[in-house]
């Protein structure tokens, strides 16, 4: 990424316009290659979210900076084209949005991921998008065209919990949970392949069994073909941010997440791997995940998503 671009005012923050050297970077270690992001930072403002130590590479900081400094790759269009566009590029399916929002606010005014769905369309490049953002609906049109192209295209609508205030809380820039499950059902009725991405689990706050059952049957009633759990990541940068937001709001909890996380970054492998039965038992339950192709493309990725590697997932699919 070189140089600054443009500047606009935004919502109590600021975008900054910045001309990027790639869109599409490879990815390590992950059950997907190839990852896109549009933007950096994200005013969604989740406490979780694990991209805030992405900031820091840029000399801002992982609080406040990656929540009111949001930096548009103004040229991703035009590098997204040029890259698609190769002889070798073998049409693999492209995670969008795995650092930040790509339908966070000021992708209204920017359209920056409109446009690159464009060219993911013009080169039948199948997405596995994620988002909170009811946003995502104004696209609908196009990610159905995409997904009949590709037959591998799907949207993941992050809900973290049913409970507005605590979602208000902890996702304090992001739609309420009844508006994203109400953009689950558009996308649905769209024709677009949409799933819902509990992520992350928060330990003490949204791990409950009957909350849980209670968020993936309103994802079933919403029409989600599919519903993702993630585990909750403390890396530098988020561990901070929640830390300091946990010991405001629910500092009962404090001793807790010192309990499971230690000073790491992952809850212990006893909470994976019940976490885990538990998601194979809901999912089951309403049968969810039954067309899957079997390729886990979005597990421990996504907004706060984990990645101690197939921990809380039995199959995640992208067909339809």
């Amino acid at each position: 990424m070189v140089g600054g671009f443009t500047r606009w005012s935004w919502r109590g923050g600021r975008v900054i316009g910045v001309e990027s050297s790639a869109a599409i970077h490879g990815v390590v270690g992950m059950p997907f290659r190839w990852a896109f992001n549009p933007y950096r930072g994200c005013t969604h403002a989740c406490r979780y979210c694990y991209a805030r130590v992405t900031h820091e590479y840029l000399g801002y900081n992982s609080g406040q900076d990656f929540e009111r400094l949001i930096l548009a790759k103004v040229n991703a269009p035009q590098l997204l084209e040029r890259e698609l566009s190769r002889p070798r590029w073998g049409r693999e399916v492209v995670a969008v949005g795995t650092a930040t929002d790509p339908y966070q606010p000021v992708e209204g005014l920017l359209r920056l991921t409109r446009r690159c769905l464009d060219v993911f369309l013009r080169h039948r490049t199948p997405v596995s998008l994620v988002t909170k953002s009811t946003l995502v609906v104004r696209d609908a049109r196009l990610l159905a065209q995409l997904s009949a192209v590709t037959g591998q295209t799907r949207v993941w609508v992050t809900v973290t919990t049913l409970d507005p205030a605590l979602a208000r809380s902890v996702e304090p820039g992001a739609p309420a949970p009844a508006q994203r499950l109400r953009a689950v059902s558009w996308l649905r009725q769209a024709g677009v392949p949409v799933g819902v991405l509990v992520a992350p689990v928060l330990p003490g706050l949204t791990d409950d069994e009957e909350q849980l059952g209670a968020l993936v049957q309103a994802a079933w009633q919403a029409g989600a073909q599919d519903v993702a759990f993630n585990t909750l990541r403390l890396c530098p940068g988020a561990r901070e941010v929640y830390q300091q937001w946990l010991q405001r709001r629910y500092p009962n909890l404090v001793g807790l997440y010192r309990r499971l996380f230690g000073g790491g970054q992952y809850p212990p492998p006893e909470y994976r791997s019940w976490l885990h039965r538990t998601a194979v038992a809901l999912r089951a339950s309403c049968r969810l995940g039954a067309a899957s192709s079997g390729q886990e493309d979005l597990e421990d990725v996504g907004e706060g998503g984990a990645r101690p590697g197939r921990l809380v997932q039995a199959s995640l699919g992208l067909g339809g």
